[in-house]
């Protein structure tokens, strides 16, 4: 497919985080101009801060957006989105989660909403559980770490994705025509237990870790005990019931059908990031 119309960089929101770092690296060896946006980057970009909106748009003609990750994110897009539609951006790539549409609760698509409604051109990717979850989120990582992870999610599998997919379905939909009013769900190629999940990292390690299941309380009880705020500890505890209830199960094929490409495979993510250290002392 060919590159889409229009000059001026490409913005990417969240910069520094797990896809947006991925993204940013990605763009500039397919030699795109990037403009990489966060609260710590020398463009600044605060969803709370209206007067960093002006400067990271101004003569972009795309945007990756990583919302504001809180209960007004829904707000902050409808306000933005338009901004950013007015002011020439062409094209607006929206990172979701696949178990927002799955969850039957309307208000956790309200962001996405929010995008679909500003009037510009859009894309909504939906993915599953990061794989990097396990190497950089220390709710999973340290518990590994120690030997020992302790969830609510029962037996239920999961088809983790890794984050340098979903940036490279990104990169493409942003730079290449064809995707506008796309939704793409993207999952990793096949669905694995939280206890298979382990037993892959230990295997990888040699270190002797184990999955524990739980009950949501007492994992509830347990992020309270780390200073976890109660709503933010029942709201993580509900998406791993999701895990656990076999809600996320499924396969989805948004990988396949933007990159022509299966998904990476949770072992090969585990190797690399063995080798790399990821768990280490």
């Amino acid at each position: 497919m060919e590159r889409g119309n229009g000059h001026g960089p490409i913005l990417v929101i969240g910069a520094t985080g797990k896809t947006g770092r991925h993204l940013v690296a990605r763009l500039r060896r397919l030699g795109e101009d990037v403009r990489a946006a966060a609260r710590s980057t020398p463009v600044r970009f605060d969803w709370f801060d209206e007067s960093t909106w002006e400067p990271a748009v101004t003569g972009a003609r795309a945007a990756y957006l990583v919302d504001a990750q809180d209960e007004h994110a829904a707000e902050r897009m409808r306000a933005f989105a338009p901004f950013a539609v007015e002011r020439g951006v062409e094209r607006l790539v929206l990172l979701s989660a696949r178990g927002w549409a799955d969850s039957g609760e309307p208000e956790l698509l309200a962001t996405e909403n929010a995008l679909t409604e500003s009037g510009g051109a859009w894309t909504i990717l939906r993915p599953t559980w990061f794989m990097q979850g396990f190497t950089e989120d220390e709710i999973l990582r340290a518990p590994v770490r120690t030997g020992e992870l302790r969830l609510p999610s029962g037996d239920g599998m999961e088809p983790f994705i890794d984050a340098e997919d979903i940036a490279e379905v990104a990169a493409a939909v942003l730079t290449r025509d064809g995707h506008e009013g796309g939704v793409y769900a993207l999952s990793g190629p096949r669905a694995l237990s939280m206890g298979e999940a382990v037993d892959t990292i230990a295997k990888a390690t040699g270190r002797a870790i184990r999955y524990v299941p739980v009950s949501e309380d007492e994992y509830v009880d347990g992020l309270a005990a780390r200073g976890v705020p109660p709503g933010q500890a029942r709201f993580v505890a509900k998406l791993f019931g999701w895990i656990r209830d076999g809600e996320d199960a499924y396969l989805s094929d948004g990988v396949q059908r933007v990159l022509g490409r299966a998904p990476r495979d949770f072992t090969d993510f585990v190797a690399a990031a063995a080798t790399a250290g990821a768990w280490d002392d």
